[in-house]
């Protein structure tokens, strides 16, 4: 078992007036309405229902908080770009995208999810603009990558990490998919940097 086993859900917020204290660790995840987000954190923590996955892309329309301890927290981010809603509502959702990732002081790290089939569309390149401003490091997380074999998906990565480069920022690019748990270690062990737990003890 990892130490992301232990999430539970804390709170849901409209926007980060309503979050709970701004002190510990945070890292986010965010990403277009139809990448993976909630089955990626589901593989994540073990938990099959912690993050609720619909077939209707969008359900998300509020920021989940998971607690892992007193200090560290995951925050599944609403999901942006597809989902059939109204234009105000999909402006509003994007302002708060913009506003936890400048006035959030606890804020560790950001995950962009995408489909490894359609990278760094244009809103996944104003979320990842708005980190590397903020100095917020980036995980650009290509999910589904289960959709294509291995020499397709190598070469996608390959084009993902140059197109990264453009960012100017701390972004890194891995693969991943929540069917297979290809990817999974790696993102554990980027998250476990961000949230500080190389120095934890074994047992914990």
């Amino acid at each position: 078992m990892t130490y992301y086993t232990r999430a539970k859900f804390l709170t849901s917020a409209p926007d980060i007036r309503h979050l709970s204290k701004n002190d510990g660790i945070e890292v986010a995840f965010a990403g277009r309405s139809n990448a993976g987000k909630s089955s990626a954190l589901n593989a994540l923590t073990r938990q099959k229902n912690l993050a609720r996955t619909s077939k209707t892309p969008g359900r998300t329309q509020l920021i989940n908080v998971f607690e892992l301890d007193d200090e560290r927290r995951l925050v599944d981010l609403p999901g942006y770009g597809f989902a059939q809603v109204p234009i105000a509502m999909k402006k509003k959702w994007q302002a708060s995208l913009g506003e936890y990732l400048q006035k959030r002081e606890c804020l560790r790290g950001l995950v962009v999810m995408m489909d490894i089939r359609h990278p760094f569309k244009d809103l996944d390149q104003d979320l990842i603009y708005w980190a590397v401003d903020a100095n917020i490091p980036v995980l650009a997380l290509l999910t589904k990558a289960d959709k294509l074999k291995s020499g397709k998906r190598k070469a996608q990565l390959m084009m993902a990490e140059e197109a990264a480069l453009a960012f100017m920022g701390n972004v890194t690019v891995k693969t991943f998919s929540s069917l297979s748990k290809h990817g999974l270690p790696e993102l554990e062990r980027i998250l476990d940097s961000w949230l500080g737990l190389n120095a934890e003890p074994e047992d914990v």
